[in-house]
C-alpha cells in the first residue's frame, strides 16, 4: 500500500482542511462537498483524512463491520451477541463514476435464491465504508440510478438489496465525501443538500505558497515514506487533538440564545427545509469542541453558517454558492441575546476582521468560502448594472449586415441581458436509444417500466421472472424435479429489457449577427437560449455552443455537462456583423462528427437559433440549405427556433427547418404554456427525414 500525503503537509486551504476535520470530530455533521477547479489537492486532502480518524471496532470475519459492542441485528453475518472486538483502521472507500450499482450496494445470487432459497449475497461499496468514509470524486458526474441509492443509504443509514421478493438489509452509516469540478456541471439538488457542508477551494495566486506546494509535493514523491517520517509529529498531535475533540463534543452545550441565531440564520436566506438548521447546530457544536471549548459561541455560528449554507441557497443551477457575509452579520446582531454576561465568549462578530473562525492549529482557521465571480446579490446586481449601461444605439437590421461590417469587430456592440426565462416545451430526439440514464428522450435503460426478456450477457442484474420460470418449465421432468421447489439452470434465466428516458447533446447554433443586434430582439433570444439550458439541466443533457457572425463560426463552448458554463458564455456574447449561417451549421457538423466517435451512444438534438437570413459571399441563402442538408442526410434530429419579427416575414427558418430535416418553432411556441403537440410534431418531422 503506498504511503499517503501527510494531512498537515498540505499548503493553504484552510477551509478545506476545516471541513473535512470537523467531520472527522462530528460525523453527525453529514460530510463534506468540494467544489473546485482541478489540481487544488481535493483528493489529496480526502485521502489524507482517513490516516486521522481513530480505529473502529469490529467483528472479526464480519463483512459489514459491526460494531461488537451494538452488532447489527439483521447482519447478513449475525448475530453477533457476545462477539469480542478487534481494532482496525478507519476505511477510505472510493465509489468511481462508473460503478454498477451492483459494485455499489452489492450482488445477489439470484440463481441460488430460485433454486435453493439461499440468500447468497456479495458486498458492496456501501458495505465496505460502513463507518468509514465514502468518498465520490467527480461526484457530479455519478449517474441518476447511483445518486438514487446513494440517497436511500445516505437518509437510512442502511442498503437494501431487492430482487425479485428476495431482500438483504445491511447497515450502512458512512462519512460522504464529494469532490466535483463545477465545469464539468452541478450536483442534482436532492444530492446537494445530503452534504452536510460545503467548500470552494481554488490554487493560490501567491508565488511564495504555490513555491511551497512544489517543493513538498516534489519531496514526497522522490521519497513518500521520509516525506512522511518528517510530518509524523504534526500527524501525531492532529490525531491527538481530534481525539479530545471528540471526547469534549457531548459536554458542548448550545444555548437557547445561540439556537436562535442559527434559526434567524437560516430564514433570513430562506433555504429550503430544516436540514440547514440541524447541520448549522452540529457544525457549530463541533467548532466548538475542535476549539476547545464546552459552549458555543456566536463566531461558532457565523462560521458554520459560511459552511453549511451556500450550496443551500441555490434557486436555478446559474446561481453560483455564495452567501452575502454582511447580510449574515446583520442578522447574528439583530438575533442575538438582549442579555449576556460579560466575558462568555460571544460577542458580535467584527465585519471588519479577517478572521470569523476559530484559529488553532492545521485547518483551524476557517475563514469564508471565497467569493466566486458574480457570486450572490451584489455580484448580480453588478451585471445587471453592466448590462443596463450597454449601448442602446444599435443600428437598423439593413444596416447591421451592409457591406463593409462584416469582419469579426465590424459592427460589434456590447452583449445585451437576456430576457426572464420560462418554462420550455419539451423537444426529444426520435426514435430509442441506448445513451447516458437522462430525462429527455426515450430509451433502452436499466431503470424504468418492463418491456420484455433476453438472455443475459454477462452477469444478470434484472430478473425478468415470468420468462425465467417459462424458460424452465419444459425441462422439469427430465431435470428430475421431485419436490415443490423449481430446477433452475443457468440458461434459463432471463434478463429484463427496461425502457426508461436517457439525456441527450443538446448543440445550440446561435445566430449572433447584426440582424439579431436589436438589444430587444437579442434579449428575447438569449431568453429563449437560457430556457432552454434550463431544461436541459434538468434533463442531464450535455450542451454545447456554436456561434456565427461577421465571416466564419465559432465554438463558444465545446460539449461539456456544466450548463452553467454555457449560461456564463451565452451571457458575454457579442452581436453585429454579417450572418455566415452556413458557416455556423458546418461548424455544428464538425461538433457533432467528433462527438459521435466520442460518445456514439449518446444522440444529438440540434437546436438552430436564427431568423433564418443568411449574408456574405455569392448566394449565401443556397449555400446555408446545403449546410443544413448534411444535418438531414445524417439523421440529425433538429428544431429551428425561429427569431424573425415584425410586419413583412421571409420565412427563411422554416426553409431552413425543412432542409434541416427538422420542424421550425417560433419564440412564443416554445413556451411550455403556448401551442400544444410540439412534441409530436418534433418526432414527426425526425421520422420524416
Amino acid at each position: 500500500m503506498s504511503t499517503p500525503y501527510p494531512f498537515t503537509a498540505i499548503v493553504g486551504q484552510d477551509d478545506l482542511r476545516l471541513g473535512l476535520l470537523l467531520n472527522a470530530v462530528s460525523p453527525a455533521v453529514g460530510g463534506v462537498l468540494v467544489r473546485g477547479e482541478k489540481g487544488t489537492a481535493k483528493s489529496t486532502a480526502v485521502r489524507a483524512l482517513a490516516a486521522l480518524m481513530p480505529e473502529v471496532a469490529v467483528v472479526p470475519g464480519c463483512r459489514f463491520s459491526c460494531d461488537p459492542a451494538a452488532p447489527d441485528p439483521a447482519c447478513p453475518d449475525g448475530p453477533h451477541e457476545g462477539a469480542t472486538g478487534v481494532g482496525r483502521p478507519a476505511r477510505t472507500v472510493e465509489l468511481p463514476v462508473g460503478a454498477s450499482e451492483d459494485r455499489l450496494v452489492g450482488a445477489l445470487d439470484i440463481e441460488r435464491a430460485l433454486a435453493e432459497g439461499v440468500k447468497a449475497f456479495e458486498p458492496g461499496l456501501l458495505a465496505d465504508a460502513h463507518r468509514g468514509i465514502l468518498y465520490v470524486d467527480e461526484v457530479n458526474l455519478l449517474h441518476d440510478h447511483l445518486v438514487d441509492l446513494l440517497l436511500d443509504a445516505a437518509a437510512m443509514g442502511a442498503s437494501y438489496v431487492e430482487r425479485e421478493g428476495v431482500s438483504v438489509r445491511h447497515a450502512a452509516r458512512f462519512l460522504l465525501v464529494g469532490t466535483m469540478n463545477p465545469e464539468e456541471g452541478e450536483l442534482r439538488p436532492q444530492l446537494l443538500d445530503r452534504f452536510g457542508l460545503t467548500v470552494e477551494v481554488a490554487a493560490s495566486r501567491d508565488t511564495d505558497l504555490r513555491v511551497e506546494v512544489v517543493r513538498r509535493r516534489l519531496a514526497y514523491d522522490d521519497d513518500p515514506e521520509a516525506f512522511a517520517a518528517a510530518w509524523a509529529d504534526e500527524e501525531n498531535a492532529l490525531r491527538l487533538r481530534i481525539a479530545e475533540a471528540r471526547a469534549l463534543l457531548p459536554r458542548v452545550v448550545l444555548g437557547d440564545g445561540v439556537l436562535r441565531q442559527i434559526a434567524a440564520t437560516c430564514a433570513a436566506f430562506e433555504v429550503d427545509g430544516m436540514r440547514a438548521d440541524i447541520v448549522m447546530a452540529r457544525t457549530a457544536t463541533a467548532l466548538a469542541a475542535w476549539a476547545g471549548r464546552d459552549e458555543v459561541t456566536a463566531d461558532d455560528v457565523r462560521q458554520a453558517a459560511l459552511l453549511a449554507l451556500p450550496h443551500r441557497r441555490r434557486r436555478n443551477p446559474f446561481d453560483a454558492p455564495g452567501l452575502d457575509e454582511d447580510k449574515l452579520d446583520d442578522t447574528l446582531r439583530e438575533s442575538a441575546p438582549d442579555e449576556r454576561p460579560p466575558g462568555d465568549g460571544s460577542e458580535e462578530p467584527d465585519p471588519d476582521s479577517p478572521d470569523g473562525g476559530p484559529d488553532g492549529g492545521p485547518g483551524g482557521g476557517g475563514g469564508g468560502v471565497p467569493p466566486q465571480g458574480g457570486a450572490g446579490d451584489d455580484g448580480q446586481a453588478a451585471a445587471s448594472d453592466r448590462a443596463e449601461g450597454t449601448d442602446d444605439g444599435a443600428g437598423p437590421e439593413s444596416g447591421a449586415d451592409a457591406p463593409g461590417s462584416g469582419g469579426r469587430g465590424g459592427g460589434e456592440q456590447q452583449p445585451v441581458a437576456a430576457a426572464e426565462p420560462f418554462r420550455t416545451r419539451m423537444l426529444s430526439v426520435p426514435g430509442l436509444g441506448e445513451g447516458a440514464a437522462g430525462r429527455r428522450s426515450r430509451a433502452r435503460t436499466e431503470h424504468g417500466r418492463t418491456t420484455g426478456a433476453r438472455l443475459p450477457q454477462g452477469a444478470l442484474t434484472r430478473l425478468h421472472l415470468a420468462a425465467t420460470v417459462q424458460a424452465a418449465a419444459p425441462h422439469q421432468r427430465a431435470r428430475g424435479r421431485s419436490g415443490p421447489g423449481l430446477v433452475v439452470r443457468r440458461d434459463d434465466l432471463r434478463q429484463a429489457t427496461r425502457e426508461g428516458r436517457e439525456g441527450n447533446l443538446v448543440l445550440f447554433v446561435v445566430d449572433a449577427s447584426g440582424s439579431m443586434a436589436a438589444r430587444q430582439r437579442m434579449g428575447a433570444v438569449k431568453g429563449a437560449v437560457l430556457s432552454l439550458l434550463l431544461d436541459a439541466y434538468q434533463r442531464r443533457d450535455k450542451v454545447g455552443l456554436v456561434t456565427f457572425r461577421g465571416r466564419d463560426a465559432e465554438v463558444a463552448l465545446p460539449p461539456t455537462s456544466s450548463v452553467d458554463a454555457a449560461a456564463a458564455r451565452l451571457g458575454t456574447l457579442p452581436t453585429g456583423g454579417r450572418t455566415p449561417l452556413a458557416a455556423g451549421l458546418l461548424k455544428a457538423h464538425d461538433v457533432l462528427r467528433v462527438e459521435r466517435l466520442r460518445d456514439p451512444s449518446r444522440r444529438p438534438l440540434l437546436v438552430v437559433v436564427t431568423d433564418g437570413r443568411a449574408t456574405g459571399g455569392p448566394d449565401p441563402v443556397a449555400l446555408a440549405g446545403k449546410a443544413a442538408r448534411l444535418h438531414g442526410a445524417q439523421g440529425t434530429a433538429s428544431v429551428v427556433v425561429d427569431c424573425e419579427s415584425g410586419i413583412v416575414r421571409l420565412g427563411l427558418a422554416a426553409q431552413l427547418a425543412r432542409d434541416l430535416g427538422g420542424t421550425a418553432v417560433t419564440l412564443d411556441e416554445l413556451r411550455a404554456d403556448s401551442i400544444a403537440g410540439l412534441v409530436k410534431d418534433v418526432t414527426a418531422a425526425g421520422r420524416a427525414a
